[in-house]
């Protein structure tokens, strides 16, 4: 009746710290393999980039769901 195919994540988490009253995790668009940081209290994401200043990306191919 409710025959719903299990969707893959479109984001997983990489990493994540606690930073005492909030926390910053790095998480991975699944499909384009675009890294972002976001934020936790205050709220916020954005792409994380490189010491050179160009987004990080993981190859599509490397990532695995946790």
């Amino acid at each position: 009746m409710f025959n719903k195919e299990k969707k893959p994540k479109r984001f997983i988490s990489k990493e994540s710290q606690s930073l005492g009253l909030g926390a910053a995790e790095v998480v991975v668009d699944t499909v384009t393999g675009v890294n972002y940081l976001l934020m936790h209290a205050p709220d916020g994401i954005t792409p994380l980039l490189d010491e050179n200043g160009k987004v990080i990306v993981t190859p599509v191919s490397e990532l695995t769901e946790e």
